[in-house]
């Protein structure tokens, strides 16, 4: 798909693109490189209107152990106003506004940089071996708080950035990290189950659904209800949701004359 990179592994089916950080041998930690292509990749697939959504993985054994340490440790002597971790937010920044729903999809650990990488998504779908954690106070760093915040409330974000205990899947779905947790066999399947589905929604309205999850917690009650329906009134004068709508209403009218038959 579009080009052959070093560091990750770019795939598209069914109306989604599958991208899978692979440099197995460094626990797919998150390079300047790998943070480039991902870069590259995601303004691609935004240019693409045959990519619906997106599914980002690190495979079936481990997502990401985080920013990659022996960059940081070599470039620390010359890099004291930290210009090489702020160059880091234009990755993420790319996933994280980007317009169509991104699912990620993580088996194993997801730590430091790999744990962000993860909270850019809209959804987690995890395995049941999937462990998160954000070690970076150990090493004098702070963790990204909004998009953590976002997933499980302001609190329990603190809780988790300034102790920096590891939270396994099932803790994970509990608090609300994560949107399912499956056996390791099955947990890309439903991934890419997900983002299938995704892809038949109409485009239109599931990009409204998600600058509208992004706008409305900003805003009082009076004013996000006026704005959800500001949207919902353009969306409804599109062909597109008439159509929809027609189509149903003709599917169930065939399914009632069907059941009424003897």
């Amino acid at each position: 798909m579009y080009r052959s990179y070093n560091t990750i592994l770019a795939s598209r089916e069914d109306g989604f693109a599958t991208i899978t950080l692979n440099r197995p041998r460094e626990m797919n930690a998150l390079s300047r490189e790998m943070q480039q292509e991902l870069i590259d990749c995601f303004r691609m697939m935004g240019d693409d209107d045959n990519i619906r959504a997106v599914v980002i993985t690190g495979g079936d054994y481990v997502f990401s152990a985080g920013l990659d340490l022996k960059e940081l440790a070599a470039l620390s002597r010359d890099d004291e106003d930290g210009i090489h971790l702020l160059s880091t937010v234009r990755y993420l920044q790319e996933i994280y506004t980007f317009r169509r729903p991104v699912i990620a999809a993580v088996g194993g650990i997801a730590l430091g940089g790999g744990f962000n990488l993860a909270t850019v998504c809209d959804m987690i779908i995890a395995s049941e071996t999937a462990i998160f954690g954000h070690p970076e106070l150990k090493f004098g760093l702070n963790p990204l708080f909004d998009p953590l915040s976002r997933f499980v409330g302001v609190a329990k974000a603190k809780e988790i950035t300034m102790l920096g205990e590891p939270i396994g899947a099932k803790e994970a779905l509990r608090i609300g990290l994560v949107n399912k947790v499956l056996p390791p066999e099955m947990f890309m399947e439903e991934a890419r189950s997900m983002a299938r589905e995704l892809a038949q929604r109409p485009e239109r309205a599931i990009e409204a659904v998600k600058k509208l999850s992004d706008i409305v917690h900003r805003l009082d009650k009076k004013t996000a209800l006026e704005h959800e329906v500001e949207i919902s009134a353009l969306l409804y004068n599109l062909k597109e949701s008439r159509e929809q709508m027609r189509k149903f209403l003709e599917e169930l009218q065939a399914r009632k004359s069907k059941q009424a038959k003897p």
